[in-house]
């Protein structure tokens, strides 16, 4: 049975003219965004302020995970000028904090770890100012890899939880969920800020959540979101159950009484939503 939306998860469709401009500098250059890729609700809010979340290394995923929109199958080679497009785009916009994400390049024997530094580095060269906030894979919890995102020192390193342990076998196709966890202690013992995000309405229980929020904790994982899953398409995993606001605020309250710097928690809440650093 699809589940109705509740009035809560309604959006604006209102477009003003820094989405068009928006639009034009990620198509001009030829890049891939997560707000289009994965659907966003908030592609308008945010492409009408000015910003969007990149994703670098393609637009076909090699994995398949349930609750994710981005195509998944065979990807194409690496963009070798894909960098410095990017890099060109974040001066263009004028953005003080740039996000960017990528999909998963399991074809490749670095599994995409030194594209990713070199887009970092670039990006840094071009936009003396800028911070930086990346949404990494968990490259197979290669610390080595790991090592070369974080030697390009990103003000802020995110890697997403998505769910809780029990389900994280059934959504992630293959993400494991300690492994998560220990990309995420790896990244927070390198000084750098570690962030995590996870979706509501996947089947969790209610107990089951401040028990992932320990396990992040014990990572040393300072910054989280918390949002509503929407199923992207029909062959998406359906909506288990519409979360109310006040439970966000709920486990925003929890999460915050714990021990976390920094908790987003809404239905609308992406990972990268309206991100302005640490």
């Amino acid at each position: 049975m699809i589940l109705r939306k509740p009035d809560w998860l309604k959006i604006s469709l209102n477009n003003n003219a820094t989405f068009a401009a928006t639009g034009k500098i990620i198509q001009g250059k030829k890049l891939h965004t997560i707000c289009q890729s994965g659907k966003c609700p908030n592609l308008r809010e945010c492409w009408n302020k000015g910003t969007a979340t990149f994703m670098i290394a393609g637009d076909i995923c090699t994995r398949s995970c349930k609750f994710c929109n981005t195509q998944t199958g065979k990807p194409l080679p690496l963009d070798k000028q894909e960098p410095e497009r990017i890099a060109e785009s974040v001066k263009e916009m004028a953005l003080k904090h740039v996000v960017i994400t990528s999909v998963d390049r399991d074809d490749l024997p670095d599994y995409g770890a030194k594209h990713w530094a070199e887009t970092i580095r670039t990006v840094k060269s071009v936009n003396l100012s800028v911070t930086i906030e990346v949404l990494i894979p968990d490259f197979k919890g290669d610390k080595k890899l790991l090592d070369l995102i974080i030697d390009e020192q990103p003000e802020i390193i995110s890697h997403n939880m998505e769910t809780v342990r029990r389900l994280t076998p059934l959504i992630r196709s293959v993400a494991d969920y300690d492994t998560s966890l220990s990309v995420l202690a790896h990244i927070a013992s390198s000084g750098i800020t570690a962030k995590s995000g996870i979706m509501l309405g996947l089947g969790e229980k209610k107990e089951e959540i401040p028990e992932l929020f320990d396990d992040l904790l014990r990572s040393d994982c300072k910054l989280l979101s918390i949002g509503q899953y929407l199923q992207p398409s029909r062959k998406n995993i359906p909506v288990s159950e519409y979360i109310h606001p006040d439970i966000f605020d709920e486990y925003r309250i929890i999460a915050e009484k714990k021990g976390f710097k920094n908790v987003r928690s809404a239905p609308l809440v992406r990972s990268s939503y309206l991100s302005t650093g640490v």
